[in-house]
């Protein structure tokens, strides 16, 4: 776990560099919410806090919650999703081990679906926008609320899937609107290079033998072929398989939240469907759902349908009787 954390760390600074200063400042307020809440619940379920609090666990559900959430979203938001996914999705299913949801994607649904206007609201990219906040305009943004900052709407800017999201909702085609300069090479300017770092990490996590590689590569292949089939029906309405692969929840998603070996399936079958689930899942809800990011959505899904994986995938026993 010590080495996911050292792993998450390159693309949250990398991140930080393309996008805001909130990004740090989110991943140390939920790290600090985090250990707090998981203190709390060590206490009181009467368990060794110093064993468990820094076993690493809890700081990686911390920072993919973070990663999750805008840079700029207020203290109390951030704190609430860490309260629901350390207290209700971990502790309250008995703790690290016993969880059915990934608390990360957990808390974040929760805070979405709860606050969804502030949790829409994203700074622009610092190469897009000269008038980004500094580091104090964001710690008044997320500790003192909006009114700190006059115009909000001057600082914040759609991300590359919500943009894309809206536009086809208004009827236009994908090759009107991607020479906006939101749009990179392949996904969201900026945001390409934050997915590759992301991607860079879950490699060496795989050569590391940390994760296996099958979970990611079946996300990732899933996910590609099924936006290249509806890509290639009608290339106007359906993005391209690089733009949905590239997007920085898809391969922070693929290597660091469906290889969570406690929410995920427990049969080797089991687990190449739930990673494909996942995949797909990701797509529909991305092109005909009404979220632009479907990934926690589709984690949180699939998570679900875990018992019934293991059950209709597990082996059978030598020696078991088989129905004829």
């Amino acid at each position: 776990m010590r080495e996911v954390v050292i792993a998450l760390v390159p693309g949250i600074l990398v991140y930080a560099l393309v996008v805001h200063w909130g990004v740090l400042v989110q991943c140390l307020l939920a790290v600090l919410f985090a250990l707090a809440a998981e203190a709390v619940m060590l206490r009181v379920r009467g368990l060794p806090v110093k064993l468990f609090l820094f076993d690493y666990s809890v700081i990686i559900t911390a920072l993919l919650y973070a990663l999750c959430i805008s840079p700029l979203t207020p203290w109390w938001i951030n704190l609430c999703g860490i309260l629901f996914a350390v207290m209700l999705v971990k502790h309250a299913y008995g703790g690290l081990g016993g969880n059915l949801f990934n608390p990360a994607m957990a808390g974040f649904v929760f805070v979405l679906l709860s606050f969804p206007a502030d949790m829409n609201v994203w700074p622009a990219v610092y190469s897009l926008h000269s008038g980004s906040p500094g580091l104090l305009d964001t710690l008044a943004l997320i500790f003192s609320g909006r009114d700190s900052i006059a115009d909000i709407d001057a600082i914040s800017a759609a991300t590359p899937l919500t943009h894309m999201q809206s536009q086809l909702g208004g009827m236009n085609m994908i090759g009107e609107f991607t020479t906006d300069p939101r749009y990179g090479l392949v996904a969201g300017t900026g945001l390409e290079w934050v997915a590759i770092t992301f991607l860079a990490a879950g490699l060496w996590l795989v050569f590391r033998k940390i994760i296996a590689w099958q979970m990611p590569a079946t996300v990732i292949a899933t996910l590609f072929l099924v936006s290249l089939v509806f890509y290639g029906f009608d290339a106007g309405v359906y993005a391209s398989p690089l733009f949905h692969v590239f997007t920085v929840s898809t391969l922070l998603g693929a290597f660091f939240i469906v290889t969570d070996p406690v929410s995920s399936a427990t049969t080797a079958t089991g687990r190449l469907i739930f990673a494909a689930g996942v995949g797909l899942m990701t797509w529909v809800i991305r092109s005909w759902g009404a979220y632009p990011d479907g990934f926690a959505f589709a984690v949180l899904f699939m998570n679900a349908l875990v018992p019934l994986l293991d059950h209709f995938t597990r082996p059978r026993v030598l020696g078991e009787a088989v129905d004829n």
